[in-house]
């Protein structure tokens, strides 16, 4: 009710595909609204994958609305967007344990740089909104801020093999080892390579915490330059 009241009052684009002449909720106008929720959360896996990655699942495509979605969310402030994409992220995680095991989710988590850019960290403000999503759902889900990001250089426009070797020395353990007694699932808003959420489980499982798997809202699709094609 909130989010529709502050719609009516000062209204803005949506932010998946920038529409203004419709009615919004949350922030978002029903058309892409109907194509988010058509979106059937899947495995996917980058080619090649880097060693020591977990398996991966991932709601769609990294292509609009959900581009432009993830894009408003983490980088232009519209912070409302954390619970209709935690919703989402929830059907996601809940597609990689689908049964019935609690789980305990860990965002990847943004450099000091960019938390303090973007007025907090993104990834813990989504995964509390997951876990929320995850227990109206029945089920058992925890999260815990178990990585700091370390200081490196920005991805956007490095190569795979830039991408490795920063996100190698990208992460360090935060505080006490987590529980146990949980499925632990990375959460990240993205899939590109591969390289951070390989580099993060790595961490994880040097400080004895084994990653069980993956969930991302978006996986991008690479061009094979050898075949001109996607993989």
């Amino acid at each position: 009710m909130l989010g529709t009241l502050a719609d009516l009052l000062l209204p803005t684009a949506c932010a998946g595909c920038d529409a203004t002449s419709v009615p919004l909720c949350s922030g978002v106008c029903s058309e892409c609204v109907e194509v988010m929720v058509n979106l059937v959360p899947h495995e996917t896996r980058p080619t090649p994958a880097p060693a020591g990655l977990p398996p991966c699942h991932a709601l769609g495509a990294y292509a609009d609305p959900l581009r432009s979605l993830v894009l408003a969310y983490k980088d232009r402030g519209r912070h409302g967007l954390a619970r209709p994409l935690g919703n989402l992220l929830a059907a996601v995680v809940a597609s990689a344990s689908a049964d019935g095991v609690p789980v305990l989710l860990i965002p990847i988590p943004d450099t000091p740089a960019a938390a303090r850019e973007r007025h907090g960290d993104h990834m813990a403000r989504l995964a509390r909104t997951t876990v929320r999503a995850l227990r109206a759902n029945n089920i058992d889900a925890r999260w815990a801020y178990a990585l700091k990001g370390l200081k490196k250089a920005d991805s956007a426009h490095l190569s795979a093999v830039e991408r490795a070797a920063a996100a190698r020395n990208a992460f360090a353990p935060r505080g006490r080892r987590p529980a146990a007694d949980r499925r632990v699932i990375l959460v990240d808003d993205v899939l590109t390579t591969g390289a951070t959420l390989a580099a993060a489980a790595g961490v994880l499982r040097h400080a004895g915490v084994a990653v069980a798997a993956c969930a991302t809202l978006a996986a991008t699709r690479r061009k094979d330059p050898g075949r001109g094609c996607d993989v």
